[in-house]
């Protein structure tokens, strides 16, 4: 059975049908949707609703991939000519080296691929669909045609729907009709032959997105049998692009590859004039460019990204694109919402005023007037549904109004059956404020909510116990700012009475004339976490922003209690937010710490301004308007429980729990990958470094050539293998979260790092080549095999030693990075039996080492290891690398 949806020749014109015959073509209910057994059963018949993706690698490709460098070619084919002319067991062994060398490179990258996959899954899409008469989130993937889909703001239309409900719904379709305006959707069948897409009004498309309202939509088309899936051809998924730090890697790596090219050349001569066969030199010389030229470095970081990617995916936050994970380490600056992120998004009704303050129970309101009309609008004016087992959904400020409202015997449901709704005007962010319209027998009843400043002002008249009066429009504002310190998110309610269904769906003309009934404040205490992650971000350099569309009372009350906000700082709202030049946020933004009643399009300018300050801005979001902030910031970070669709998709960053304490946990992460990158590359670097001194200098001072060919290839794969990539799980350094943030374009071999490469480099060589001219001049018939183990051991010590660029490997505790010690410890036992196994001798061309010899190779091996700890001991002591 073919995966994914199939095309079909005979598709409806679902536009021209009724929605009534659509729900029967299809065999769905209108209120109840599909059976889940049906579901299942569609499921297996349509396939899955995905749009078909270009073919990935396979894993015969990516193995394959591991010989296409050009000099591992032509270092296979070197070594088939000499097995050919010289000792065919010498080639056997060089051809096996370099294909252990491809297994492991295949397994790297296999890893990375089946990583990012599992990923991928994990940010997989999802729909709101109604199953059995409930409401259900299912992966979009699951849809079939018959699925009865619920739709609100933010979210990406799942699958081509025949709308049967909709609420002011407005749709941006530009993907499919290059259209820049969202259309206006409505339910009545289109008779017109030959509708172009973007005049079917009463539909809605995959890929599409919802930018204002709600409705329902029968699924009439999934995955490539969808107008997206029909030109899949324009949309197949690119691969995925290189990072900034692959990119550095790479054009480096092709610089240092004519050096080392350079290297060989001058090396393979020098062997032929001191009388070295020809054979000998050449494939020891293209041996050396295939272990010095660093072509690895690149995939090597795309490993460590997309393990660091999962082990930050097992802490709540899924990495959407992979150069995220490096450019985590340089945020500076984390704006954040404060309703979720920095709360716990558990509203509850803590405070309710209506010419006098109820601080109790809502189940204890008084019964008297005007208490049962403030209840009843709570109710009413309400998205949130009620499951079959109770549990409230939708936004945690209407559950909790939900819920208060229940309490005080204003059940929703009983309530809606004598006065359902028969309009509404969705909340947006603009007018801060939704209302919705009920018939009430012969006469119609509007409740509108939403911001104190946004609803008194259109109120003329006040509900109290003796009737309804004049409205103290500043009276009630002041009460709602006396909540606000305390820390309350504060709602005003309203009504209005009408003879008959407005006519016109203006929110100008049906949000006026209202009748006050009163102030709801809401409590949401700070995470408990928050406050510690706050403290950790300043400790770290990175200065903490809040960003809420709350009043700036209460924004202050919970940015200070957060340590966010000291208490002379001052808190910008979004009114002089608005009055503010560009020159003059600029120079504002670097020193507030808090935004009250902003509104998502202002957040695109505090990024704008943070950023021409020299700032790396992370900013948190969860609406569909907020995305274009998101894409703006260095880290766009997006809400995975409360978030939109539209902005998960226009992020870097999704957080799995919502939490401001789960981003500073993946800054920390993106540090500590980012230093584990530096210390493969430096550990590489620097093996390679050593390597070329011992063979390239070795001539010059009358010496003979002191590796083989299969030396040369042996040290690296097991040196550079196994305890590079063991390196990759050293766990976070002492201190990482009290350092500044990492300059983004800093060079990778900034702080020290190029020095040490070089002296290091330089004396891994020099000690190889002092034990080559000691054990040759002395007549040691050893003296190769005790190069070989140098060289291979001295680079196990180094791993050892540079798993902190500060502290010593006798404070970090030899055992803390398991995996690395155990790589050491396996690849020394195979450096011991390559010398001393007999049978290893003869492929090897080594030659067992005395008790003697042994401990020289081993108290040489420990130089390197000395002088990174001394080198270490001065960077403690502020000597080296000052920079830092």
């Amino acid at each position: 059975m073919n995966p994914e949806s199939r095309p079909t020749d005979s598709t409806p014109d679902w536009h021209r049908l009724e929605a009534a015959e659509v729900a029967t073509q299809v065999d769905t209910g209108l209120e109840s949707g599909l059976a889940h057994a049906e579901a299942c059963k569609r499921l297996a018949e349509h396939g899955a609703n995905v749009i078909a993706e270009g073919k990935r690698r396979s894993p015969w490709l990516m193995l394959a991939g591991q010989f296409t460098d050009f000099m591992i070619v032509v270092l296979l084919a070197a070594a088939v000519v000499a097995g050919v002319v010289g000792e065919p067991q010498d080639s056997i062994a060089i051809v096996v080296i370099v294909v252990l060398n491809a297994v492991i490179g295949f397994m790297q990258e296999y890893r990375a691929e089946r990583t990012m996959a599992a990923l991928r899954r994990m940010g997989a899409p999802h729909a709101r669909v109604l199953r059995d008469g409930e409401v259900r989130d299912v992966a979009a993937r699951e849809l079939v045609p018959g699925d009865l889909v619920l739709l609100e703001a933010g979210n990406i239309v799942p699958a081509d729907l025949r709308l049967v409900e909709a609420a002011r719904l407005k749709i941006q379709e530009s993907a499919l009709t290059g259209e820049s305006h969202p259309v206006d959707k409505q339910l009545l069948p289109i008779e017109e032959d030959d509708t172009a897409l973007g005049d079917r009004t009463n539909m809605a498309y995959k890929g599409t997105v919802v930018t204002y309202g709600r409705g329902r939509g029968i699924v009439a088309a999934t995955g490539m049998s969808t107008e997206l899936g029909r030109i899949a051809a324009l949309i197949q998924l690119a691969g995925e692009g290189q990072t900034p730090l692959q990119r550095r890697l790479a054009h480096f790596g092709r610089r240092l590859a004519v050096a080392a090219l350079g290297v060989c050349a001058i090396v393979f001569v020098a062997g032929l004039l001191r009388g070295e066969p020809l054979i000998l030199m050449f494939l020891t010389a293209v041996s050396l460019a295939v272990a010095a030229i660093p072509e690895a470095l690149p995939a090597v970081v795309t490993v460590s990204l997309a393990i660091g990617a999962r082990k930050i995916a097992s802490r709540n936050a899924l990495v959407r694109r992979l150069p995220a994970v490096e450019s985590l380490g340089s945020v500076t600056v984390i704006c954040s919402d404060k309703t979720g992120t920095l709360t716990r998004n558990r509203m509850a009704v803590a405070r309710l005023w209506s010419g006098v303050t109820h601080d109790g129970e809502a189940a204890s309101v008084p019964k008297e007037q005007p208490w049962p009309r403030l209840m009843r609008a709570m109710a009413l004016c309400n998205d949130a549904e009620e499951g079959a087992d109770g549990t409230l959904t939708g936004d945690p400020t209407e559950t909790a109004l939900h819920a208060a409202a229940t309490e005080a015997g204003c059940a929703k449901a009983s309530l809606a059956a004598g006065l359902p709704r028969v309009m509404e005007v969705p909340f947006d962010a603009d007018r801060k404020r939704m209302t919705t319209i009920h018939r009430d027998g012969d006469r119609y009843l509007a409740f509108t909510k939403g911001a104190p400043e946004s609803v008194v002002g259109r109120c003329t008249r006040m509900a109290t116990a003796d009737g309804d009066e004049d409205i103290a429009g500043d009276a009630v504002l002041a009460e709602a700012e006396r909540m606000a310190v305390d820390g309350l998110r504060v709602l005003a309610v309203a009504e209005r009475a009408w003879d008959r269904r407005p006519a016109d769906e203006d929110p100008e003309t049906i949000e006026t004339g209202l009748t006050f009934l009163g102030l709801v404040g809401l409590v949401d205490p700070p995470r408990e976490e928050a406050a510690a992650a706050v403290a950790e971000c300043m400790s770290a350099g990175i200065t903490p922003v809040m960003i809420t569309g709350d009043h700036p009372v209460t924004a202050r009350a919970i940015a200070t209690q957060l340590g966010i906000l000291g208490e002379d700082d001052a808190v910008i709202d979004g009114v002089e937010l608005a009055r503010l030049s560009g020159d003059e946020l600029r120079e504002r933004a670097g020193r507030t710490a808090a935004y009250a009643r902003v509104n998502p399009e202002q957040k695109i300018r505090i990024v704008e301004a943070l950023q021409a300050g020299g700032e790396i801005v992370a900013m948190t979001g969860d609406g569909v308007n907020d995305a274009p902030a998101l894409h703006r910031a260095d880290i766009g970070v997006a809400m995975g429980r409360s978030g939109t669709d539209v902005a998960r998709e226009a992020s870097h960053l999704v957080l799995l729990d919502d939490n401001f304490a789960t981003i500073v946990v993946a800054v920390r992460e993106g540090r500590r990958i980012y230093d584990n990158i530096r210390k493969f590359v430096k550990y590489a670097m620097t093996g390679n470094l050593g390597e070329i001194w011992t063979i390239f200098l070795a001539p010059f001072l009358g010496l003979p050539i002191p590796l083989l060919p299969i030396h040369i290839l042996w040290v690296n794969l097991v040196t550079d293998g196994l305890p590079g990539l063991a390196l990759a799980a050293e766990p976070a350094e002492r201190g990482l979260m009290r350092r500044p943030p990492r300059p983004p374009q800093e060079s990778v071999f900034a702080r020290g790092m190029w020095q040490h490469i070089a002296w290091v480099g330089l004396l891994l060589g020099g000690v190889c080549i002092a034990v080559q001219a000691w054990a040759y001049t002395t007549g040691d018939a050893h003296w190769q095999t005790m190069v070989f183990t140098v060289l291979a051991l001295s680079q196990l010590g180094h791993a050892m030693a540079i798993r902190s660029e500060r502290d010593s490997l006798f404070t970090q505790g030899i055992g803390t990075n398991r995996p690395l010690l155990g790589a050491v410890v396996f690849t020394l036992a195979l450096q011991l039996a390559v010398i001393y196994v007999p049978w290893l001798n003869g492929i090897f061309h080594t030659q067992p080492l005395t008790l003697g010899e042994l401990a020289l190779c081993l108290a040489l091996s420990c130089v390197v290891f000395a002088g990174v700890e001394i080198e270490k001991a001065l960077i403690r002591a502020g000597v080296l690398y000052r920079e830092r």
